[in-house]
């Protein structure tokens, strides 16, 4: 049987698996990718090692945990840029990491300068159930958006 080619989402999250497991030695559960014009969102699920969610049980140990990834991302965000822009044809702009202790959930967030807000939801949304592209304009925007 013939292997299909990967799509582009799934070339970025494999080599994103790959690099995490390199640099951690603990593969993460599943790599989300998600595009939206020119911003690129990478979720690493469930990527903390048992002793990392050990760690992160207290609110020192939670800040370790963070700090260590964050150095990890920053000493080789150029390699992972590069994959990308490897992968896509489009250079990466900027980059950022955050850890998010509670679910092990660590998040890439790739953007060419806007502000870049990420909420894991508590569960799953279906295609169908979805709808629109949620751009709003500034003028449009009053609305005070608490959780």
């Amino acid at each position: 049987m013939r292997k299909l080619d990967p799509t582009m989402a799934e070339q970025v999250a494999e080599a994103i698996s790959v690099y995490q497991t390199q640099r951690t030695g603990f593969p993460p559960k599943a790599v989300t990718v998600v595009l939206s014009d020119d911003t690129l969102v990478v979720t690493l699920h469930e990527a903390l090692s048992p002793a990392e969610k050990a760690l992160a049980r207290t609110p020192e140990g939670a800040v370790q945990v963070q700090e260590f990834h964050r150095e990890l991302f920053k000493s080789s965000v150029s390699l992972l840029c590069e994959e990308i822009r490897r992968i896509t044809g489009v250079a990466v702009g900027e980059a950022a990491a955050e850890v998010e202790t509670r679910t092990g959930a660590v998040v890439h967030a790739f953007t060419t300068g806007t502000m870049v807000q990420v909420f894991q939801l508590a569960s799953k949304i279906t295609a169908a159930t979805w709808s629109g592209n949620g751009t709003v304009s500034q003028s449009q925007n009053t609305e005070d958006l608490s959780c």
